[in-house]
């Protein structure tokens, strides 16, 4: 009897334990509910924290009926879920994973109760279906992880130049398309190692990544790394051949990013006073230089410029440390190298220039400038005079094609972002914005604008890729525009008028006092979209009830009228948001299947500005002493009427608050204009709430920042993802045909070439992590091969 009364004691005592429990995940369901209901949201949370706290209450009591009622929200659940998210794993996920649990804790109370329990079997049969319901959601969701396909044969010969990468696009079209084809759907699966290689950390004080994609000239590579200095390696060993330290002034520079090099092939004119240094590589730094080394041994080559650089502040005026800097390299156009620049974003007006320039490739001498303040001046400024302040800058790389003699150049909007009404009509015109320049003068041939009177930074952020694309039984020159807006312009590449089907469309309104927005926005209709579902407060997300709550309230409490809300006083939602849609690593194209294929982001933002007068009295500083910037969530916006917050919408452990995927890996049919596949891109396995990873296997889309490459033998390699993998798609079904876990994530384009020593197709990516998505820190370039043969 001792024994019987107290196991009764123990089961009672833990009874009141849970009951304890679901009183206050009741109220913590039922307080925050209230508001949510307050605010026009669901009621759902309120009627659970109801029941839930009632279940409560009943359990302390000792009632039976604490467990039906119980039962009863645990059914609710399931219908409101299912109705809300359907059969999505990941969205259903916040909605049942708490209640599930404790359902499973409720049976073992009632088993601890009694001993045979009647109805406990109907508890058990539920708990078990969501269960179930929960493996094959994991299951579908896991599906297509590898195929195995038949090998096809090697590669029997390499046609001339089809063995090297000359450009970071391998062409100055930017498709990132490698002619070879050892590498196969066959074999890709015993890619390895080849080599591995560190290019070094970033310096002291500052953070960085390698976003540089390696160019192959020869039996040499080349490339920059996070201290912008220049490397040359073997192409078969990846051993570091000379590296060259441009000794960079780094006070106020707090990141490190180098997007690559420019290669300059020996003059033509033999024994010239610039023929003295043969082939060179040109770099653009931080401290805003332009350097030439010499290809073979990577010393300065003392004819280009002043001692082998030129000054790339000349004509800007007086410029604030670190305001101007370079990340991506010049584009060498029929003897010129073309560069646009970066700005210190959401600062000030009046911030340096985005001018795009031209210098002479043998000598470093300018040769033209185009200035939208200036039309028609091709010249440097005179004395006393500057190129026009805070007009839209190119800070992505730069396309052209060479037949044409055009440049194309994806423009940002004029500083600072998140205000337009201190711009100029030219401003207005041409920001965020492609144009076509001349490459042997620079005068404009044509403009195109993606985003009218943008206020929400929707800069053109991916070099503009070219490609032949098939329309009306042929094909016309066209050049794709990838956005941040997640869709993707395509245009005659000789006049900029829309190849498909491109409309205007009304947009929200009602901005801030003293602004203006355009009435409508371009929309390329004639192509998929991929810039994501609009939002809805059942889209929002979390990892419990409780953030997925605090994440509705916070919709809720935002405004969000679909793309384009105007940001405002209070709290918007942007999205798709700053970091994409499409990002730096643009698209790529397969010219021969006629395959366009992307990567892009679902990540809103919740901004909001601030009238001067309150951010002038909340000393919003950017900058500590040292200039380095403070937070990136504050942007100044000195000399307008407003400073700006920004950042991702997140919940308070971490969490995005909308569902995934939150990026996505695509194939477009150029020729049908159809999607051939879309897919998340990444898997849960590097993430979780306050950064912990979870170490789940399962596909998700996780952010994802970096682009892709294409082989001719059919196959997309890219690594970009959160979750340090490096992946091999078939181009033309999506399935997933090899990954490589990495020691840092990847975010850059791969490349790939051939090397003659060991008859094998190499793969290269670097792998150095973000700092800003937290997965990995690393300096490595490491390339990938088949086995050698013999």
């Amino acid at each position: 009897m001792k024994a019987g009364a107290a196991k009764t004691s123990g089961a009672h005592r833990f009874e009141r334990v849970i009951a304890i429990c679901l009183v206050l995940v009741g109220l913590l369901h039922l307080l925050p509910g209230l508001y949510l209901a307050v605010l026009g949201g669901s009621l759902y949370y309120a009627l659970a924290g109801v029941a839930l706290t009632a279940a409560g209450a009943l359990l302390w009591r000792g009632h039976r009926a604490a467990y039906f009622l119980y039962l009863v929200v645990l059914l609710a659940t399931l219908g409101w879920a299912v109705f809300e998210a359907g059969l999505d794993g990941w969205a259903l996920l916040p909605r049942l994973n708490l209640l599930v649990g404790g359902g499973l804790v409720m049976l073992l109370c009632w088993l601890l109760r009694r001993p045979r329990p009647a109805g406990a079997h109907i508890l058990v049969a539920c708990v078990g279906l969501l269960a179930i319901l929960g493996v094959g959601a994991g299951l579908w969701s896991l599906r297509d992880r590898t195929a195995a396909i038949a090998a096809a044969p090697d590669m029997t010969g390499v046609a001339p130049g089809a063995d090297e990468w000359p450009s970071i696009g391998n062409t100055n079209a930017a498709q990132r398309f490698s002619p070879l084809d050892q590498i196969n759907a066959g074999n890709v699966g015993r890619l390895a190692v080849a080599w591995k290689v560190r290019l070094g950390m970033p310096p002291k004080g500052m953070v960085g990544a390698l976003q540089a994609t390696p160019l192959k000239i020869g039996d040499s590579l080349y490339t920059c790394g996070m201290a912008n200095d220049v490397f040359a390696l073997d192409a078969e060993t990846g051993a570091i051949r000379w590296r060259y330290d441009p000794h960079i002034d780094r006070q106020g520079i707090a990141a490190a990013m180098c997007r690559g090099v420019t290669y300059v092939p020996a003059p033509s004119a033999a024994g010239s006073a610039a023929d003295a240094c043969g082939a060179r590589i040109v770099i653009l730094t931080h401290d805003a230089r332009m350097i030439a080394v010499r290809a073979a041994d990577g010393r300065p080559c003392e004819t280009f410029g002043s001692g082998g650089q030129v000054d790339l502040t000349t004509g800007m005026g007086p410029i604030p440390r670190a305001y101007l800097y370079y990340t991506s390299p010049a584009i060498l156009v029929r003897g010129k190298l073309i560069l646009g620049s970066s700005v210190l974003d959401g600062q000030k007006t009046r911030e340096p220039s985005g001018v795009i320039r031209a210098f002479d490739a043998a000598t470093g001498r300018f040769a033209w400038a185009w200035d939208l303040g200036r039309p028609g001046q091709a010249g440097e400024p005179g004395q006393g005079e500057r190129y026009t302040p805070g007009t839209p800058n190119a800070w992505p790389p730069l396309t052209a094609d060479d037949s044409l003699g055009s440049v194309f150049v994806p423009l940002g909007n004029a500083t600072p972002d998140y205000v337009a009404a201190h711009r100029s009509p030219l401003m207005n015109r041409f920001g965020s914005s492609v144009v076509s320049l001349d490459a042997e003068s620079g005068a404009l041939r044509w403009v195109f604008q993606t985003t009218h009177r943008d206020v929400w930074d929707y800069d053109n952020p991916s070099p503009p890729t070219l490609t032949d694309f098939p329309i009306g039984g042929g094909t016309r020159p066209a050049v794709i525009v990838p956005t941040k807006r997640g869709v993707f312009f395509v245009l005659d590449r000789r006049t900029g008028r829309p190849l498909v089907r491109t409309v205007e469309r009304p947009v929200p309104q009602q901005p801030v006092p003293g602004e203006i927005l355009s009435p409508t926005q371009p929309y390329p209709d004639g192509m998929p979209s991929f810039s994501g579902d609009r939002l809805t407060e059942a889209k929002m997300w979390g990892i419990l009830p409780f953030d997925q709550l605090w994440c509705r309230i916070k919709f809720r409490e935002s405004r969000y009228d679909g793309d384009f809300t105007p940001i405002g006083l209070k709290p918007t939602i942007v999205y798709p948001g700053y970091y994409g849609g499409s990002e730096w690593g643009g698209v790529s194209v397969d010219p021969v299947r006629r395959i366009m294929v992307l990567n892009v982001m679902h990540f809103p933002l919740r901004n909001r500005l601030v009238p001067r007068a309150d951010a002038d009295a909340a000393t919003y500083q950017p900058f500590d002493a040292a200039g380095r910037p403070l937070d990136i969530k504050h942007w100044a916006q000195g000399g307008t009427r407003y400073s700006a917050q920004t950042g991702p919408f997140i919940s308070p452990i971490g969490v995005p608050c909308t569902q995934p995927p939150f990026s996505e890996v695509a194939a477009v049919d150029l020729a049908t204009r159809k999607t051939l596949w879309r897919k998340p891109l990444g898997s849960a396995a590097e993430s979780g709430p306050f950064g912990i990873r979870s170490m789940l296997p399962i596909p998700m889309g996780v952010p994802a920042v970096g682009g892709s490459m294409v082989t001719a033998s059919g196959l997309m390699f890219i690594a970009a993802s959160q979750d340090r993998t490096f992946r091999a798609f078939d181009t033309r079904t999506g399935r997933i045909l090899w990954q490589q876990a990495l020691p840092a994530a990847g975010h850059a384009n791969p490349m790939s070439y051939y090397s003659a020593k060991s008859g094998r197709q190499f793969i290269v990516i670097p792998a150095s992590g973000h700092p800003q998505l937290q997965d990995g820190a690393g300096d490595y370039l490491i390339a990938f091969a088949l086995s050698k043969k013999g």
